[in-house]
């Protein structure tokens, strides 16, 4: 009896994580499941109950597989700020944070003032190991996230308005006083883009290798930085444009003007793809959801938006005047305005960004940009007394793909990764607002109207067939030359018909058109939209 005591007990053991294992897929197989299942049980044709059933079987079976993929292929999970009781996230400071976090991790938290040399915008690589930051009076410098150190500081004694990394932290791009450079990671001037104007935002698109940027005069530029082509060169007619963000899923650049409209343009069409009017007053800050199909916008109007981009729709509003906004991978909200930053996040998923943190700066700070550090959980912010940076727990992917942005990679890697991304860059044409499109069957147009030898043409070809037609011999009396003639004669004005009829349309719409413009005053007719 002992030991089948002792079997029983084992195999209870033995069940029991196989058990908790299979209750945390079904809970993670629920975040992939299409909603709520269908009734079975209210339907009455034995038919169709049975074709849904198999459906519901096989959506359960692909909802498991993509949780045991992720549970392999994301091992970690990102963990936010868990109130107690009646507890406030947004309550708690950074002091507390600071204090509760590793030793490594509290290092990411920081505050290096330079009022001499501001206001200061920043920039990171797309691993989010390195950090490059632009001084209002010619401070340049590139700083390794990891250890802290700084890499090379330059001093390039002109204005410069922004700075943006290239495809890796060897390269990078600051908007000067007259015109755009690129710098080495060693503060050598490489390229002097006078093309661009005096540029005021930069923007690199990654997998085309594109450098875009805006000047003062209103002008959109794309630059090819692998051959150095001028690739685009638009005049947007809205006037000074200081507000410019890429989309990351569609690499449509969005423009903010001071209308109070936003244009989203790509580098193969001279007019914008879309031209919204966002607030009441000119726009200070745009920024797009990693997914694509969600932005926020600020205006001067003291609001903030939350759009629909795939159906160009106001989702939510908020009440607030912002300097700069960005998204996180993990779609938290960064709202800084003046010295204050809010941090929003949408916890119940549809779409309502609630208040998650806050953060006030010293008394002074004028933020003059916000962004998010790509895989740490860190919000960088360049304001008008230097840099800092705050800790902002669950906003950074915690799982990373190698192959894709590895923060460890070494010079061995990058070389490769380098290499590939060339082979894999994507010409400017696949630049759309819909990118699902690439690949797919373009439409047949429409057929153009003929022209009038096109249709002299088809008439004499009409008519040489019609006259080419072998008759019948019939019976004696009703085989003469001359009814054979005569039937041969009907044949060419049956052919004849058709075009004869659609010249006479042609010609009555033509009548229409001078009666109704006959019927308007001469010093109008002149606004009348004449037809080709």
């Amino acid at each position: 009896m002992g030991a089948i005591q002792e079997l029983s007990t084992l195999e209870n053991s033995a069940a029991a994580p196989e058990q908790h294992a299979s209750e945390e897929l079904e809970v993670k197989a629920k975040k992939f499941l299409r909603g709520n299942g269908a009734n079975l049980e209210v339907l009455k044709d034995k038919k169709l109950k049975g074709q849904l059933a198999v459906r519901e079987e096989l959506y359960g079976q692909s909802a498991k597989a993509a949780a045991k993929t992720e549970k392999w292929l994301m091992p970690t999970d990102g963990g936010y700020l868990e109130p107690e009781g009646l507890e406030k996230t947004w309550r708690i400071k950074q002091e507390s944070i600071v204090r509760e976090v590793d030793l490594l991790s509290s290092r990411k938290a920081f505050d290096i003032v330079l009022p001499e040399l501001g206001p200061y915008k920043l920039d990171y690589t797309s691993n989010g190991r390195y950090m490059a930051v632009a001084g209002r009076r010619g401070h340049l410098a590139i700083i390794d996230m990891k250890t802290m150190a700084l890499i090379k500081e330059i001093q390039v004694r002109e204005t410069v308005r922004d700075v943006v990394f290239l495809h890796n932290e060897l390269f990078f791009a600051a908007a000067q006083k007259k015109y755009a450079y690129i710098y080495n990671r060693d503060g050598t001037e490489l390229h002097c883009l006078k093309e661009h104007g005096p540029p005021l935002k930069l923007q690199f698109l990654k997998n085309h290798f594109l450098l875009a940027s805006t000047n003062k005069f209103g002008q959109l530029h794309y630059q090819d930085i692998t051959t150095g082509e001028m690739v685009a060169n638009f005049r947007t007619g809205l006037g000074r444009c200081n507000v410019m963000q890429v989309n990351p899923c569609n690499a449509v650049i969005g423009l903010g003007h001071n209308g109070g409209q936003l244009t989203m343009w790509k580098p193969t069409s001279g007019a914008p793809l879309v031209r919204m009017l966002c607030h009441r007053g000119p726009v200070t800050a745009v920024a797009f959801h990693t997914g694509g199909h969600l932005m926020a916008t600020a205006g001067m109007d003291h609001k903030i938006k939350l759009w629909d981009l795939r159906k160009f729709e106001t989702l939510r509003t908020y009440h607030g005047h912002a300097n700069a906004l960005d998204f996180s991978q993990r779609g938290l909200l960064a709202i800084g305005m003046g010295s204050f930053i809010q941090i929003r996040r949408d916890s119940s998923g549809d779409q309502d960004y609630s208040l998650y943190m806050t953060h006030r700066m010293a008394k002074g700070y004028q933020i003059g940009k916000v962004l998010f550090q790509s895989y740490e959980d860190v919000l960088g912010i360049g304001h008008s007394n230097g840099i800092s940076s705050i800790l902002v727990p669950g906003s950074g992917e915690p799982n990373f793909d190698s192959w894709v942005a590895n923060p460890f990679e070494n010079s061995r890697q990058r070389r490769e990764k380098e290499t590939h991304a060339l082979l894999d860059k994507l010409p400017p044409e696949t630049i759309m607002l819909d990118p699902r499109q690439i690949g797919t069957v373009k439409s047949s147009k429409k057929k153009e109207k003929p022209s009038e030898k096109e249709i002299e043409a088809e008439v004499e070809a009409a008519i040489e067939a019609a006259k080419n037609v072998k008759l019948k011999n019939k019976t004696k009396g009703r085989n003469k030359a001359s009814k054979r003639a005569k039937k041969k004669l009907e044949g060419v004005v049956r052919a004849k018909r058709p075009f004869l009829e659609h010249q006479m349309e042609e010609s009555k719409k033509r009548q229409r058109t001078s009666q109704e413009e006959v019927e308007l005053p001469k010093s109008l007719q002149r606004f009348v939209r004449k037809k080709p």
